[in-house]
């Protein structure tokens, strides 16, 4: 099996996130959801041990403790074929370009996302 993670601090973005996601793919993926980065690597790890892929891992980039482009700087270390998508409202320019060269962050959405574009873009990364 493979999953979609989900991260973001606010829990309304990623209802509407799963939502979309389970619009546009079904039962393709199993999704996952991660109100902080703590949270999504007990997430990463339940899932690895289980033997499912992390195909995909969408995040927010201000959230409180670790920002967004630290957090996929450590998860391309560990998981480099995960792909990773950054969305947010605001993010330092200097954090998008970390995250896009240290990272190899697929794409960078902002909020609020078009969610046909949205979709594309992930089933571009996925495909």
């Amino acid at each position: 099996m493979k999953a979609i993670l989900c991260v973001d601090d606010e829990k309304i973005v990623l209802d509407s996130l799963l939502n979309q996601l389970m619009d546009a793919f079904g039962d393709e993926y199993i999704y996952e959801v991660a109100e902080s980065v703590d949270e999504a690597w007990e997430v990463i790890e339940y899932m690895n041990d289980q033997g499912i892929s992390m195909v995909l891992v969408i995040t927010d980039w201000l959230m409180p403790n670790v920002k967004g482009d630290k957090f996929l700087v450590d998860l391309h270390q560990r998981f480099p074929n995960t792909t990773k998508i950054m969305l947010t409202g605001q993010a330092e320019e200097n954090s998008v370009k970390n995250a896009f060269s240290n990272a190899n962050l697929y794409a960078f959405i902002k909020k609020p996302w078009d969610s046909n574009e949205l979709i594309q873009k992930i089933a571009y990364a996925l495909a």
